[in-house]
């Protein structure tokens, strides 16, 4: 790891949701599991009990190793799914507690907001209490619209739904678009000042196209995503869309919305260079960097290649931060992420 001192300035990554050129490149990752950050600190950093100073323990671990990462921030998303009750469907082998309209109508959805923030809350202001000097969050309310519908239902019954049974399946989106007002609401009014910029990470796509026809997003999704969006707007913040997938049918219609930025990429949907083309001058965009490839490629391979598109995705001069396509899970190789962290280091060396 690093051992050289790192001052981190949150304006950097702050600056790429502006979809400005910021003084110093920023890396920006989705997420970096504990898992994997056990495997590069040596150790185990689980949470030990339920206090104050075990939560802040833990986020000092969490922290200090994106500091050491040379990140401006670090990624905590509060998980919608994560608390529903009956809730797996969206992991797969279940269905969801939703079926039918007697199972919408006696779902729990106004109990939510009490059971996330009990159980966030604790997160929440542990962060806050050990936020390094110049660091902050990015994230929010974790999981997105169509996800959450995904969890309630499964994808499969859901697809059905919008055929069998348009009116549920239209009155389910607008139920979880409020519910999202109303835990995005709360979470902005509280915790705006831990947060760089907010974020939903919804996956609305796969390969070579849109789980739902384009015109099914545009009517269910983007209503539901806009109003989020306006929520923290409202605040003076930035929002960011992560969304796996090819998804460039709807893109225009998600630009719209409000969208201030948007993460996620693979090279067999289209290489990064197309997302700089389309929309560099509209929106600012993170990632570039296939995790195939740094799974799959040798340390010096990684590091050439980071410099050479980090690079250019910088002479842009818009709003750009550099990072895996998608996130860095327990599996990923070592020597992998540290030579997309080196070449990172290596662009801001030579500017």
């Amino acid at each position: 790891m690093n051992t050289q001192p790192f001052t981190p300035d949150y304006r950097n990554i702050l600056g790429v949701l502006n979809n400005q050129r910021p003084a110093r490149l920023p890396l920006y990752e989705h997420a970096i599991d504990p898992p994997f950050i056990q495997k590069v600190i040596g150790r185990d950093f689980a949470r030990q009990g339920n206090t104050a100073k075990d939560f802040q323990e833990y986020y000092q671990t969490v922290s200090r190793f994106w500091q050491d990462m040379t990140y401006d921030s670090f990624a905590y998303e509060a998980a919608i799914c994560d608390l529903l009750p009956g809730h797996g469907a969206i992991n797969g082998g279940m269905l969801g507690p939703i079926q039918n309209r007697a199972d919408f109508e006696r779902y729990p959805f106004d109990d939510f907001p009490k059971l996330f923030w009990e159980t966030y809350t604790p997160h929440l202001e542990a962060i806050r209490a050990i936020l390094p000097p110049g660091m902050k969050v990015w994230g929010g309310c974790g999981y997105g619209i169509f996800e959450t519908s995904e969890d309630l239902v499964g994808f499969e019954n859901l697809a059905v739904m919008q055929y069998l049974d348009p009116e549920l399946f239209a009155d389910l989106y607008k139920k979880i678009g409020d519910l999202f007002a109303i835990l995005w609401t709360e979470m902005v009014k509280r915790y705006s000042d831990i947060f760089v910029f907010f974020r939903m990470g919804d996956d609305i796509g796969f390969k070579t196209s849109t789980f739902f026809e384009p015109d099914v997003i545009r009517q269910h999704l983007i209503p539901q995503y806009k109003k989020v969006i306006d929520i923290v707007h409202s605040a003076d913040k930035r929002f960011l869309l992560h969304s796996c997938g090819n998804i460039f049918t709807v893109m225009d219609d998600l630009i719209a919305t409000g969208i201030d930025a948007k993460h996620s990429n693979e090279d067999q949907i289209a290489v990064f260079d197309e997302w700089i083309s389309r929309y560099s001058n509209r929106i600012g965009l993170l990632g570039g960097i296939d995790v195939n490839d740094i799974c799959l490629n040798s340390y010096d391979d990684i590091f050439a290649m980071v410099v050479d598109k980090g690079t250019r995705y910088r002479s842009t001069g818009r709003g750009f931060g550099l990072g895996s396509g998608n996130s860095i899970a327990g599996y990923i190789p070592v020597d992998g992420f540290m030579a997309m962290v080196e070449g990172a280091k290596k662009i801001r060396s030579d500017e």
